[in-house]
């Protein structure tokens, strides 16, 4: 048995620690936060083996240079003189071609897998309650131009041995009867699952503090001591703790800390937002707006609308611009749809890891032995939760992981 101190106490932070304590170890999670927010808690709830597609695709760095100048576009990328956003932005730049995206697809597709389906097996033997569904994912498309492209993606997913198909528009609106929808059609990837985030993350918590799973929230890790290439204790600003191993997940805050064991970390914080209501909407499938990249969810209590991406540095600030963004999307697709001025003042941010080939860091760098990284995931941090979780416990228990971890090494190179 190790002691494992993880550092970071989100949806990647906390499945390292159950698959850690039920592996046998003492586990310690710090987190500067009370826990109680964030992205592992505004997310739009999927569990996407559809979203195979990393953020670093063919076009996206073009579109984006464009959307620069628009603060409601889908990706904003706020322009600043900034030495690692500059130097994220040239290998972002460099992993927008299509070789990396055909190489990358099938791990992908293998990570989100294993991870929906450890949702369900989590669930299963702990008894949780929180909220799975397996009703699919629809791309809801506006133009006939998005919808040849989906259908392209429908392709892919097949070759991938993923169930998805275009359906018409009427096939939707018989499917969501109580709403009205202004489409052209879509594609239904009924291999993707849906949550309510908080729900899972609440049972989580409860879970692992009822196991003996020491928890400290509202503790920041300052500084780390390191020797011959190893982590010899974590500095917080209450006091000073040792173990036999360190997780690094700490989402977009992590390579302030891997700095110190120089561990160059390409990250950049990918702001999303979400918006909820509790009045009925007639929204029963989980929902992509292709063209506005707005995602929506029917959770237990109300109907989530998310998305976008914009990176602007670490801040939680609430930029209502993109707010209003999420509200005239949804109702472009959904008229009878609409978003109240309370609604969106209850706007909620989150901070998404983003590294520049849309490919999380998990596993051990070269530079210190006792650490095992795993952060980086982007949007897909919330469905890859779990089996980041069961990776890091079987590169610590220096066991044959699931599967195989090269494209996630963190020390490659772009």
């Amino acid at each position: 048995m190790k002691h494992c101190i993880i550092i970071g106490g989100g949806i990647i932070g906390l499945s390292c620690a159950y698959f850690l304590h039920k592996s046998g170890h003492q586990v310690t999670v710090i987190d500067q936060s009370k826990m109680d927010g964030g992205a592992s808690y505004v997310n739009a709830g999927y569990l996407a083996p559809s979203h195979m597609i990393p953020l670093s695709a063919p076009g996206v760095m073009k579109q984006g240079i464009k959307w620069m100048f628009d603060r409601k576009s889908p990706l904003y990328i706020k322009p600043r003189l900034n030495s690692d956003l500059i130097k994220w932005s040239w290998a972002f730049n460099k992993s927008c071609n299509a070789s990396h995206v055909e190489r990358v697809i099938p791990i992908m597709r293998e990570i989100a897998v294993m991870g929906r389906d450890l949702y369900d097996q989590i669930k299963q033997e702990e008894g949780f309650d929180f909220q799975l569904e397996k009703k699919g994912l629809f791309m809801l498309c506006q133009t006939e131009q998005t919808l040849h492209h989906e259908l392209e993606l429908v392709e892919i997913a097949h070759k991938e041995g993923l169930v998805a198909r275009g359906v018409s528009a009427a096939e939707v609106q018989q499917m969501m009867p109580d709403t009205t929808l202004d489409i052209v059609g879509a594609t239904y990837f009924e291999c993707d699952h849906h949550t309510t985030p908080g729900a899972f993350m609440n049972e989580l918590k409860t879970y692992l503090v009822n196991a003996g799973v020491v928890i400290r929230q509202e503790e920041k890790v300052v500084d780390l001591g390191v020797k011959n290439g190893e982590i010899t204790f974590v500095k917080t600003d209450k006091e000073q703790l040792k173990a036999d191993e360190y997780v690094l997940a700490a989402g977009s805050w992590a390579s302030m800390l891997s700095r110190k064991l120089n561990i160059p970390l390409l990250l950049q914080a990918g702001k999303g937002y979400r918006i909820e209501t509790t009045r009925p909407t007639g929204i029963t499938y989980p929902s992509i707006l292709a063209e506005a990249k707005i995602a929506i969810t029917p959770m237990s209590g109300c109907t989530r609308f998310a998305g976008t991406m914009e990176i602007a540095g670490i801040n939680q600030r609430i930029n209502t611009q993109r707010v209003d963004a999420i509200a005239e999307g949804v109702q472009r697709y959904f008229p009878e749809v609409s978003v109240t001025p309370e609604e969106k003042a209850q706007a909620a941010s989150g901070l998404r890891p983003v590294s520049p080939d849309g490919m999380p860091y998990i596993g051990k760098s070269t530079k210190c032995k006792n650490l095992t990284i795993a952060t980086g995931h982007a949007m897909m941090g919330w469905s890859l939760g779990p089996s980041t979780g069961k990776l890091v416990q079987e590169v610590i228990d220096e066991v044959t992981p699931s599967m195989d971890m090269a494209l996630f090494h963190p020390d490659r190179k772009f």
